[in-house]
């Protein structure tokens, strides 16, 4: 069965006066139970074998990157524990005033993924793939200067804004939202800056007085 992929515009934030794409395949879920089924049909062990396997590595897996281990599976992939500040507190910077964490406010929020280079040559070899269509923008009714104005009146208000907020407050999708805002803290007449990275950025007004004093 031929695996499909879709053409996603993306907007244009470099200046260029054209948008961009990208491609994404179209997935379908697969359940443990199915994943089993297909071990199965290619295997020559019982049934209860592969499911008992693929337990204990469920099981197992947790406590060895508890233990600070970064585990690799041979042509799957590496595991590691990604780390960030507990969801109930602001995340540090390397800033003067910024309140000192401890252990207790530090915990695991993800769990990171490197595909093994044999695993992608695989799928890469078995993808036979075939065009499911394109996925165009939905073009926004506002301008980034009127967008720029409603970040501005949001951070006013709650002083901190996250991605999220401004795909809520603007309607853009989060990838254009995410460039969007990147662009717009890099203008410095926007009043608008950021602070951490990753996971844990998150955008507020230039003026530090704007910024409430956490505990």
């Amino acid at each position: 069965m031929d695996a499909k992929y879709i053409k996603k515009e993306i907007a244009d934030l470099n200046g260029t006066g054209r948008t961009q794409a990208y491609y994404k395949m179209v997935t379908r879920a697969m359940n443990h139970e199915q994943f089993i089924d297909v071990l199965c049909r290619d295997g020559s062990l019982p049934r209860s074998t592969y499911k008992a396997v693929l337990t204990q590595i469920a099981e197992k897996l947790p406590g060895c990157l508890a233990n600070g281990f970064s585990v690799k599976i041979d042509e799957v992939g590496l595991f590691t524990a990604r780390l960030g500040v507990r969801k109930d507190m602001l995340p540090d910077a390397f800033e003067p005033g910024e309140t000192k964490r401890n252990a207790s406010s530090i915990e695991v929020r993800g769990v990171s993924f490197k595909a093994d280079p044999e695993l992608i040559r695989k799928t890469r070899t078995k993808c036979v793939l075939s065009s499911g269509g394109v996925s165009r923008l939905k073009k926004p009714k506002t301008t980034l200067e009127e967008r720029t104005a409603m970040a501005r009146k949001f951070l006013e208000k709650y002083h901190l804004m996250r991605v999220m907020d401004y795909v809520r407050l603007t309607g853009l999708s989060k990838t254009t939202a995410s460039l969007e805002l990147r662009k717009i803290a890099d203008d410095p007449a926007s009043g608008i800056t950021f602070r951490g990275r990753g996971s844990q950025k998150f955008y507020v007004l230039s003026s530090l007085e704007a910024i409430p004093n956490i505990k």
